[in-house]
């Protein structure tokens, strides 16, 4: 089988992280997000990837054939050389999608969940539809585009933009399966498969909707890559405890890489993660972080809901919150505030930053 992942955005919503390397490479728990996305797939039966690539295609590439090695899977890169929107990217790999008349797989770089791959491929295969795609439910439809499907058989009805009254609580979660049929429908130019493809397939009663079983998030920006976290971690004890870390001073769910080094009385957790080489000395208290690789958080710091860039130092006595996200290679000195602080790669941080905003 192949699959098409849509990885061809800025990563603007992610910034400063973004700034350093293109957002599919950007680790999340402990581990690129497209990596968590290839793994998935290659366990699904799949064997060759298209990467919808623009931004920062060289660096992807790279990466990319490491990884062909690892997971002996093909990994091949589709150029955009102007953004394509969600369907565009299908046109423009047409010939490799329809290799083989299969049904392939697409999903949104940004999702992390259980990916139910096997299981989409089987009610594709069941219902005899030209799509499906996988949806979630959601506490508050009113914030979101929904879609009405008959419960039975899964058939969508249709879809309906941020509805007044309740109609559903079932989102897409950019996760779907096309015969190949569906290229017929896009033309190469910059497309929305959700606004321009979907709702003339509904309307053809060739799309039918499955409902995702367990967590899902858009990781796209910090506030919800630090939910999303917290929620993978959930699912990781509930699976795989073996993998979570524990001993003195670690509370709820925390992951951390066996190079990392952490000092003594610290508290640690709930819901951290940390990176490879990073080193926390004596008496830090974190919780609800991600602290990428080679950083450093000096002794006494105070860290809630926080990203700390790749290569950071974090003074002494520091108090850092609210959605903090330092860029790579930032350093913070001692007994500073930062509340909200989005502090671009390879500054240095001398005053304390009470109200949120950007440090430029």
């Amino acid at each position: 089988m192949r699959a098409l992942i849509l990885v061809g955005g800025f990563g603007t919503r992610l910034r400063p992280l973004t700034l350093s390397r293109p957002k599919p490479l950007v680790e999340f728990c402990n581990k690129a997000l497209l990596l968590h996305q290839l793994e998935a797939l290659r366990q699904a039966g799949v064997t060759h990837v298209v990467l919808a690539v623009s931004y920062m295609s060289e660096a992807l590439g790279a990466a990319m054939r490491e990884q062909e090695q690892r997971l002996g899977i093909r990994i091949s890169l589709s150029h955009e050389k102007e953004p394509l929107g969600t369907a565009g990217p299908l046109a423009l790999a047409r010939d490799l999608l329809a290799e083989g008349g299969e049904p392939f797989f697409v999903l949104n770089s940004d999702v992390i969940c259980e990916f139910p791959f096997a299981a989409l491929a089987q009610f594709h295969r069941r219902h005899g539809g030209e799509g499906s795609l996988v949806v979630t439910r959601v506490e508050e439809p009113a914030k979101y585009g929904v879609v009405v499907s008959e419960p039975d058989t899964g058939r969508i009805c249709c879809f309906v933009e941020k509805p007044r009254v309740f109609v559903s609580n079932k989102i897409n979660a950019g996760l779907y399966i096309f015969s190949p049929g569906i290229l017929q429908r896009i033309q190469l130019r910059p497309t929305s498969i959700e606004k321009e493809i979907f709702p003339a397939m509904a309307q053809e009663g060739q799309l039918y909707a499955m409902e995702l079983q367990g967590f899902w998030m858009d990781i796209g920006q910090p506030k919800d890559f630090l939910t999303g976290m917290c929620m993978y971690l959930q699912a990781l004890r509930a699976q795989h405890p073996e993998k979570l870390h524990s001993g003195p001073g670690v509370v709820g769910n925390v992951l951390v890489d066996p190079s990392a080094k952490i000092g003594a009385n610290c508290v640690i957790g709930p819901n951290v993660t940390i990176g490879a080489g990073v080193v926390v000395e004596d008496g830090v208290r974190v919780k609800r972080c991600t602290v990428l690789e080679g950083a450093r958080i000096r002794s006494h710091s105070w860290l809630e809901s926080c990203i700390v860039g790749w290569s950071c130092s974090v003074g002494q006595w520091v108090r850092m919150e609210n959605v903090t996200v330092l860029g790579e290679d930032v350093i913070v000195n001692d007994e500073l505030y930062l509340n909200g602080a989005n502090v671009l790669p390879h500054k240095s941080i001398s005053e304390s930053v009470p109200e949120p905003r950007i440090i430029m």
